[in-house]
């Protein structure tokens, strides 16, 4: 019948195959290596990590990027919630099908105690909110590309959530982790050389995926990928740890309760000897005097026992003032909302300085010559304006500081 397909032909689309042929063999099977055992045409093996090793992977994960989440809220002033991690195996081409392109790799090695690198992924547009928090933004000024200040400003994020996540590690394995700078950078990973990020990209590695969200702003994904090698061995370093702690040595059993008698001798030698009844060795006198108590009895026998001149009452001869403290009432560096501002100070800022804006229509601006004049919307010998990462902070006028301008800020804008 005309406009059916034959069976050939629905075999090669089922297949995948082009036209070419083997379209019978690609139905009934295709190529034996692909599907035994290696994950089909993903080529992933999945017998490379058990459920298991996944599930202690993942629990570690969980209480590193716990910690992470804390870190994260005091940067941006927003409630932060990472979920329970979903861990899996993964490749390159698996990455770039499932994640939005172009986003941001943040790269963190391990310097101290584990020997391993790990990678973080977050979406471009993520990024632009988290750091736009952190400058004192309310995170809407998203628009644009990421840049130098914004991979800035995400280093420095995760170089605080990873050294809590490093922290917590170090407690888990009873040593100290510690982790080198992140290294950030922006790709669009389909014309990206995975071996020019990391070598353990170019196979199969274990790719951890967090739902994070930040405030109202961010609902995301936020990915973290590992070398197999070093999450098997990160699993079995905490592994060891707890099983070290649970079998380590017990505390020596208490001693018996001894004998009555031998507990009577055996405290007796720490008895101070002088106030033992009857038993005066400074004297040199074996007469027994169990009813006479030495400070009662004022004896001027010259034998000096300094422990028995101590003054009745303590207290008398020490000279008692009350306690003053120092004047807090001086002027405070600590602005409104910057009890955290020493953690990005760091962070390099655009400085704008705006002469005047002025609008034209496109024939005007076509006909800008060399010597065209345009006039702004400020006056002459009117303050500039000072912007500080495109936001109005400041006013000021124009100075010449030898062969450069420059610009006196003469009022702040709050």
């Amino acid at each position: 019948m005309e406009g059916m397909l034959s069976q050939d032909e629905i075999n090669a689309l089922l297949s995948g195959m082009d036209s070419s042929g083997d379209g019978d063999a690609a139905a009934s099977g295709g190529d034996s290596s692909a599907d035994s055992g290696s994950g089909g045409s993903s080529g992933i093996d999945e017998s490379l990590l058990n459920d298991a090793e996944k599930d202690a992977i993942g629990e570690v994960a969980n209480i590193s990027m716990g910690s992470s989440a804390t870190t994260l809220y005091s940067l941006v002033n927003q409630k932060v919630n990472i979920t329970t991690p979903q861990v899996e195996l993964a490749n390159w081409e698996n990455v770039i099908n499932n994640y939005e392109r172009p986003c941001v790799f943040i790269q963190i090695k391990y310097t101290v105690g584990l020997d391993g690198t790990n990678i973080l992924i977050l979406k471009e547009h993520d990024v632009m909110v988290i750091t736009d928090l952190m400058m004192g933004g309310d995170g809407t000024n998203t628009d644009g590309e990421v840049g130098e200040l914004q991979l800035s400003a995400i280093s420095e994020a995760m170089n605080q959530m990873m050294g809590a996540a490093a922290t917590s590690l170090s407690t888990m394995i009873n040593q100290k982790v510690d982790i080198s700078p992140p290294q950030a950078s922006v790709l669009d990973m389909i014309n990206d050389d995975p071996s020019d990020i990391a070598d353990f990209l170019t196979g199969t590695f274990v790719k951890i995926s967090f739902k994070m969200q930040v405030g109202e702003l961010v609902d995301s994904t936020l990915m973290q990928l590992y070398p197999i090698d070093f999450a098997k061995t990160l699993k079995d370093t905490v592994i060891t740890s707890e099983q070290g702690g649970d079998s380590a040595p017990e505390p020596a059993p208490a001693p018996a309760a001894p004998d009555p008698a031998q507990a009577q001798q055996a405290a007796a030698p720490q008895m101070d000897p002088n106030m033992m009844a009857g038993q005066m060795p400074q004297m040199g006198m074996g007469m027994g005097m169990p009813q006479m108590g030495m400070p009662q009895m004022g004896m001027g026998m010259g034998m000096g026992m300094p422990q028995m001149q101590m003054p009745m009452n303590p207290m008398m001869n020490m000279n008692i003032q009350p306690a003053q403290f120092q004047n807090f009432a001086g002027p405070t560096t600590l602005m409104a909302g910057g009890e955290n501002i020493g953690i990005i100070k760091d962070v390099p800022l655009e400085v704008t300085v705006e002469l005047g804006r002025t609008a034209k229509p496109i024939s005007d601006i076509l006909d800008f010559a060399p010597g065209t004049i345009i006039e702004l919307d400020k006056v002459a010998g009117e303050p500039v304006d000072v912007l500080v990462n495109g936001k109005f902070v400041a006013k000021g006028e124009v100075v010449v500081i030898e062969e450069s301008f420059g610009v006196r800020v003469t009022e702040i804008v709050q």
